[in-house]
């Protein structure tokens, strides 16, 4: 892991947001698979460490958009559990009243623009967030995420040359988990790394360990304070691995046997653990109780969820309009 000086609070928050991401994950998988939920997901165990250690070095009303993968990226960027589980559900308590779902879900008092299931349909709505931080004169940074699938859309090059153009407070951040849905992503992509794309646009282009919160956290952390002051935007690929099938109905039988056990030995949250204990950030103890409280949180927030109302039919005509006076 990284080395560096931080507090052993802000390591036990990393901790806590990824177990969190972590856990939430599974309860909803087996949602799922026990017919209880309804709807489709796309998740993202294994790819913790890319969500927490982004937002971690983003400040309250900094702005994320997000993808058909977005549970990790509005966890970590503060959205709680009983919100997005209630969204999950349908529910009215949900983050988006039970109308966005899975792919759609997010808050934007949270600085969580809601995600958008399209590939690569997001990458613009941050450049567009970032214009209009730069012309009103708000030192505010947006941050697109993406999978690796993403960076042969059209609109991923058109997004990245506005971007350098218009010099915008905009980071692009690649989740590169190896596959875009089955497909390896040597198969789809020439360069030696996506990061080297960004030479194209003249701004930095960066690959890290995305396993590793403190090296995600660091490297977003320069990305972060080049755009808020003024010098543009940065392509972060952050290396990764989906240890879950693309979709819920996804048995990942692609991923060959010894590349999934390399994988599962290097996951992000078992690395940390050892990390914390290894520079005496934390004991067994404490870390138990995190889990557990964690644990506590999740299935209070399935309770509330499913004895939480459902939509009215006639709520599907309210919120489709700003309202202004």
């Amino acid at each position: 892991m990284s080395d560096g000086k931080y507090t052993t609070e802000f390591l036990l928050d990393l901790y806590r947001r990824m177990l969190t991401i972590r856990r939430f994950e599974e309860r909803v998988k087996y949602l799922f698979l026990e017919g209880i939920m309804p709807g489709t997901i796309h998740q993202c165990q294994g790819q913790e460490a890319c969500a927490v250690g982004v937002c971690a070095a983003l400040e309250k009303d900094d702005v994320i958009t997000s993808t058909h993968r977005p549970h990790g990226h509005c966890l970590a960027k503060g959205m709680t559990v009983k919100e997005m589980m209630a969204e999950l559900f349908g529910k009215v308590t949900g983050c988006c009243k039970g109308k966005g779902g899975s792919m759609h879900m997010g808050d934007m008092s949270k600085g969580v623009i809601p995600a958008i299931a399209i590939v690569g349909g997001n990458i613009p709505v941050a450049g567009g967030a970032a214009l209009a931080f730069k012309l009103s004169g708000q030192k505010r940074v947006a941050v697109s995420f993406m999978g690796d699938g993403a960076v042969n859309e059209g609109i991923f090059h058109e997004a990245l040359n506005m971007a350098a153009m218009w010099t915008l407070p905009v980071v692009f951040v690649v989740e590169n988990n190896l596959y875009g849905a089955s497909t390896p992503v040597g198969m789809v992509v020439r360069t030696k790394t996506i990061a080297e794309r960004a030479a194209i646009y003249k701004f930095p282009g960066v690959t890290v360990d995305g396993n590793d919160p403190l090296a995600v956290y660091e490297a977003m952390r320069v990305a972060v304070q080049r755009a808020r002051n003024g010098g543009g935007p940065t392509l972060l690929e952050l290396m990764t691995y989906r240890i879950t099938g693309h979709s819920r109905r996804d048995p990942a039988l692609y991923q060959p046997e010894d590349e999934r056990k390399k994988a599962l030995a290097s996951e992000p949250i078992g690395r940390f653990e050892k990390y914390l204990f290894q520079g005496r950030f934390s004991t067994q103890q404490r870390l138990d109780n995190i889990s557990k409280a964690v644990d506590t949180e999740i299935e209070d927030a399935v309770t509330a969820a499913m004895s939480a109302p459902e939509p009215n039919p006639e709520d599907a005509l309210k919120d489709l309009f700003v309202e202004t006076s």
